[in-house]
C-alpha cells in the first residue's frame, strides 16, 4: 500500500520546472505537504520539490552577492552601528567615511577584521567594484 501512495505523490507531484505556471503549481503542493512528517512518502516528495524549486529560483530568481560596501552598510543596519563604530576596523573614521563613499578598497586587515567580528562572506568582501574619483 505505501509504495502504491508513494508512485501516486509522484506521478502528481514530480516533474520538472519549466514554466511559471509549473512554478506556480509546485509551491502550492509544496504549501499542501508542509506538515509531512520526515521519512515518509509526503516527506521525500516534499524534499523533492523543495530541491527542484530551488533549482528554478536559482536559474531564474538569482540574487546577486553585495559588494563590500552595500555589504558594510547592511550590517551597520542590522547591528546598529555608526561609521566611528567601525573605525576600528579601518584604522579611523576618514578611512571609514572614503569606503562608505566608495573612495577607498579595504585593505586585507580590514576585510579579516570585518570577517571575524561579523562572519561577514569574504567572497563580497573582496569582490572588485569600481571606486568614484
Amino acid at each position: 500500500m505505501q509504495v502504491k501512495k508513494t508512485e501516486n505523490l509522484i506521478e502528481k507531484f514530480v516533474r520538472p520546472i519549466k514554466t511559471k505556471k509549473d512554478y506556480t503549481q509546485t509551491l502550492k503542493a509544496i504549501e499542501g505537504l508542509m506538515n509531512a512528517k520526515r521519512n515518509t512518502p509526503e516527506g521525500d516528495t516534499l524534499d523533492v520539490l523543495v530541491t527542484l524549486v530551488q533549482a528554478y529560483e536559482e536559474k531564474h530568481f538569482p540574487i546577486k552577492a553585495p559588494n563590500a560596501v552595500e555589504l558594510v552598510k547592511f550590517l551597520m543596519e542590522q547591528n546598529n552601528l555608526r561609521q566611528i563604530d567601525l573605525a576600528k576596523h579601518f584604522g579611523n573614521r576618514q578611512r571609514v567615511s572614503e569606503f562608505l563613499k566608495y573612495k577607498r578598497r579595504p585593505t586585507m586587515d580590514t576585510v579579516w577584521s570585518l570577517h571575524k567580528t561579523f562572519n561577514a562572506p569574504l567572497d563580497s568582501l573582496v569582490r572588485p567594484y569600481e571606486l568614484v574619483d
